[in-house]
């Protein structure tokens, strides 16, 4: 069989196939089509043809994308309305009373995805332990579903008070909207969500509603358009929370779909860890558009409970209770745009160049000077070789583009363009600094992935930073995110809220909390053999507002989940309140079906580091010096291979820099490993 994953980016559509059969791999990289991003995929899959790609013997194929992102931060979705609980219309729009950031009294709330005149209130109500206090009046959802067809509306979402711990009311309301708006999409918030907090899980539904048709619409092109290329198998989108999910589930659930893409590379990452017997191990991805960054803990990627869309020290963002890896992401990849602040310093992004008209050096149209820019004037991206050698750069391009800035500056275009990479490298270690320091972990214990395009452009200067362990550069780290793809499993996170003191009374009803999850995720992938759980509990000190997840192992005793919250606590707030009554909030069983993962096998064929030198390049790293530096082609070392920088090794979807007082060992598996020497 043939595993394929995409991956449609802001800038890059990459693809890459392995054969299970040959181990081979075929590779695609195209410019991303945004009025269509399946255009995007077939390119790359025309791409994997040339070089012997068999498109009838695709056994697997799995994308991901950011087109749900995308619609919802371009204000893209459909004309959505909400029914809800009377009383609760304006739930959406008043939000949360904090600010995001505290001292801070320009933070303005949220403007809500659905406009007043299209929220609708229905009499009905559960209080908190799912009694019925009040009937469903189905007149108040026949009243709705008028005004809804009358306005024109695409897609409503149900949302009534406590459906979390009883949906029965919101299943009843929701089965009766469908019969009555025919072609209207219908997401009740349970069918999302089985979470707590009103505003939360509220604001899920409206967005899950907002791009449903958008997807729907979107995986039936894809979906029409690879069976026309021949190929007729099983197809998933990458997840979230680090898993796949059938085309299916993502067109009923698309919220799922939201960091799709970096999904992938935390997901690749948690491959890596396993082949470097590695369990805590920092992903970092540098793309055309953003940064991105996340730490693996335990050989398992980390959800945010509090996951937040567009959120900002000036904006609350919107929060979402879907499982999300915990990422961080900026506004500083490839394409990102220098200028001078309003400060009179120098500012990297966060807007980009895009794939269109992208860096001036592209030659497409582009006058702004950008980090792509920057790294080729340098000298660390060969013009001729960018992408494989299918894109001829032009540096007299992206000079012309940086003359400008230079001059604001007063300084040479070569020191502007280092200014920039400065820069944008301070913005990189500050994203990383959120996902370690912040979270408690030291940074001199942990070895980092560097990967997609830029990352390892950026990586050896980072490392040195932040004192890092080493640096990973994977095969194909241009294209990591759709290799990280074919190492994930089909995936299912199940949630329930139900709030108790930690007694041995509630120590016995999460085990069959936990039972009854199980249960449900066996019926949703149709099986019960074959399938992995693992199980945690967001968990507080009574009195607390926020919670930490804990592991739960049901086998375990009573004071083993006592003294695994303490610790996880005390290492996220750095303190324990050992004799402070302990709360569980809400239970969360992750299932995953145990299938095959993409192999990693060891590199074969003798050669030797000499026959791998392409040449010499001279290289600017920092202040006035220039060095030239080796140039090696990747495919060419041997296992063992030690070099020692400053050095360039060039691959066709990214360059990794080595710096003076660094090395690089080629590992079994044809791993770039950079270390200090010092």
């Amino acid at each position: 069989m043939i595993r394929v994953a995409t991956d449609a980016g802001g800038t890059f559509t990459d693809l890459v196939a392995f054969d299970d059969a040959s181990g081979r791999i075929f590779l695609g990289k195209a410019l991303t089509t945004p009025h269509d991003p399946s255009e995007g995929v077939l390119a790359t899959l025309a791409q994997g043809a040339e070089t012997g790609l068999v498109n009838s013997a695709i056994g697997l194929f799995v994308h991901g994308g950011t087109t749900v992102i995308n619609a919802i931060t371009e204000r893209k979705g459909v004309r959505t309305a909400l029914v809800t609980t009377r009383g609760f219309r304006d739930v959406i729009a008043i939000g949360r009373g904090n600010r995001p950031d505290l001292y801070n009294l320009h933070a303005l709330p949220e403007e809500p995805f659905v406009p007043r005149h299209l929220r609708f209130e229905a009499t009905e109500r559960m209080d908190a332990r799912g009694a019925v206090r009040a009937a469903l009046v189905l007149a108040d959802i026949d009243a709705a579903a008028a005004a809804i067809r009358a306005a024109g509306v695409e897609a409503v979402a149900v949302a009534f008070l406590h459906a979390y711990i009883n949906p029965a009311h919101e299943a009843e309301a929701a089965a009766r909207l469908r019969a009555l708006l025919p072609g209207v999409a219908v997401t009740a918030s349970h069918e999302i969500s089985r979470q707590w907090r009103e505003y939360e899980r509220s604001n899920t539904a409206v967005l899950s509603a907002y791009v449903q048709p958008i997807m729907a619409r979107y995986l039936a092109n894809l979906d029409q358009r690879l069976r026309q290329a021949g190929i007729n198998c099983p197809s998933y989108c990458m997840q979230s929370n680090g898993g796949l999910a059938d085309f299916t589930a993502a067109e009923a659930a698309p919220l799922v779909l939201v960091e799709s893409g970096p999904a992938g590379g935390v997901a690749g990452t948690v491959r890596i860890g396993e082949a470097l017997g590695e369990s805590d191990i920092l992903y970092f991805d540098v793309g055309g558009t953003t940064a991105k960054c996340s730490l693996v803990q335990g050989g398992r990627a980390v959800l945010r409970p509090d996951y937040k869309l567009e959120w900002s020290r000036l904006r609350p963002g919107y929060p979402l209770q879907v499982p999300v890896v915990d990422i961080v992401e900026i506004g500083a990849g490839g394409g990102s745009i220098a200028r001078i602040g309003a400060a009179g310093g120098v500012q990297v992004g966060p807007d980009s160049a895009g794939s269109a008209p992208g860096p001036a050096c592209y030659g497409r149209g582009g006058t702004l000077p950008t980090v792509t820019d920057a790294k080729l004037i340098t000298g660390v991206i060969d013009p001729a070789h960018f992408a494989g050698g299918r894109m001829q750069l032009d540096r007299s391009l992206a000079e012309a583009a940086f003359a400008p800035l230079a001059a604001s500056l007063g300084l040479s275009v070569a020191t502007a363009a280092e200014a920039v990479i400065g820069v944008a490298e301070a913005n990189m270690i500050n994203a990383l600094k959120l996902v370690t320091l912040q979270r408690g972990h030291d940074p001199r214990d942990l070895t980092m992935v560097a990967c997609g395009g830029g990352g390892p452009m950026h990586a050896a200067t980072l490392a040195r930073e932040l004192g890092l362990k080493r640096v990973v550069v994977p095969h194909f780290a241009g294209l990591f995110s759709a290799w990280g793809m074919l190492a994930a499993r089909p995936r299912l996170d199940l949630h329930r809220t139900r709030l108790m003191k930690l007694t041995a009374a509630s120590f016995a009803a999460a085990r069959e909390i936990f039972s009854t999850l199980a249960a449900e995720a066996a019926a949703r992938f149709g099986r019960t053999d074959g399938l992995l759980h693992s199980r945690a509990i967001e968990m507080r000190y009574a009195g607390q507002e926020h919670t930490v997840a804990t592991r739960f192992d049901p086998d375990a005793a009573l004071d083993g989940l006592f003294a695994a919250f303490h610790a996880a606590h005390e290492q996220a707030y750095t303190f324990r309140l050992s004799d402070t009554a302990v709360e569980l909030v809400t239970f969360h069983l992750a299932a995953e079906i145990d299938a095959p993962r993409i192999a990693m096998p060891e590199i074969t064929g003798a050669g030797s580091t000499e026959q791998a030198l392409l040449g010499h390049r001279t290289l600017r790293t920092g202040g006035a010096a220039q060095e030239l530096a080796p140039v090696y082609a990747r495919e060419r070392l041997p296992a063992g291979a030690c070099i020692a920088g400053p050095a360039l090794v060039e691959e066709p979807t990214t360059t990794t820099l080595i710096l003076a007082g660094q090395q690089v060992t080629v590992d079994r598996h044809g791993l770039l490993l950079i270390e200090e020497t010092g």
